[in-house]
């Protein structure tokens, strides 16, 4: 049987440096907030090419915590793509404002631009970009919009670890992004684990206060936070993948054009666009024939995943 995912695999060629990274964080006797934390939110800022990375407990608290740092007006309305993730819907509603979901390019799947801006009203303060299955939207031209409406940008870098956008990565587009390390990701770790990136020093230190109960100095709490944090032993392990994250996302992108080359024009294959580098978190195909294709593949002990079988 061929799996759709088997993160036992995936994670054999690092065993022998996890086994040793998790024999360090036992003996270090320091297992939150520590130097494994500090040092992968570095490498991790480095990577992406933003000046700050503050780790978190999951990727939709990151979200959460990106709309909050922003400070948008009460009842504001946030633009978002109507073929998200449920925790793209669900960060915006918990940060207190209002979801305005906008259909995909039929192409990327992700944001159609026109119609994103006929959905910006009055009320609107922010835009969600998610950047589904390994690729982003027009960055260039969303900017370009965000700024002449006067709109805050937060990128939904869940599936998109080391995807770029005219040379440059995903992550560093936004005011502030948010990424999850679910261990499905091209970069994942070993449970729920998320961090936000921004170049921006008040958001940063809104980041790191709000995740630590709101408190910058142990016992003083400045503002109503959580408690949200990228643990040490998950980040240990994230530091042991992080330096062949590009190795992993260039394997990807071969399977990908192989399946490009060889597959025929029965349904529509993933379109990259020309001013993008993608990762291929997903290979997504769309056909009118879904559950028949699945049933056919299955018989062939080829599994496949719906993304996502609910709106």
């Amino acid at each position: 049987m061929i799996e759709y995912e088997n993160l036992k695999k995936v994670n054999q060629p690092f065993e022998t440096q996890l086994v040793e990274k998790f024999s360090d964080f036992i003996n270090s006797g320091w297992y939150v907030m520590g130097q494994e934390l500090s040092s992968f939110e570095k490498e991790f800022s480095s990577y992406i090419g933003s000046k700050y990375c503050a780790g978190v407990g999951n990727g939709l608290e990151a979200i959460v915590l990106s709309l909050k740092s922003l400070n948008l007006p009460k009842g504001s309305e946030v633009i978002t793509t109507s073929n998200a993730y449920i925790a793209s819907i669900l960060a915006i509603t918990q940060a207190g404002f209002k979801p305005v979901l906008v259909d995909p390019d039929p192409n990327t799947y992700n944001f159609d631009l026109v119609k994103l801006k006929r959905a910006i009203t009055f009320k609107t303060s922010a835009v969600l970009a998610v950047h589904l299955y390994g690729q982003s939207c027009d960055l260039t031209e969303l900017v370009t919009i965000c700024k002449s409406f006067n709109l805050k940008l937060i990128e939904d870098c869940a599936q998109v670890h080391g995807a770029s956008h005219r040379g440059k990565k995903l992550g560093t587009f936004g005011d502030i992004s948010a990424f999850s390390f679910y261990p499905t990701k091209n970069l994942g770790c070993f449970g729920d684990g998320g961090c936000v990136v921004t170049n921006s020093t008040e958001l940063f230190q809104f980041a790191k206060t709000y995740r630590n109960y709101g408190s910058k100095t142990k016992y003083y709490n400045e503002i109503i936070g959580t408690n949200s944090r990228l643990d040490e032993v998950q980040a240990g392990f994230l530091r042991v993948k992080l330096p062949f994250l590009d190795q992993i996302n260039k394997h990807k992108r071969k399977l990908a054009h192989i399946y490009n080359a060889n597959l025929g024009d029965y349904f529509q294959k993933p379109f990259e666009l020309a001013d993008n580098y993608h990762i291929y978190h997903i290979y997504n195909i769309l056909t009118p024939l879904r559950d028949e294709l699945r049933e056919f593949l299955l018989s062939r002990n080829t599994k496949t995943e719906i993304h996502y079988p609910v709106p």
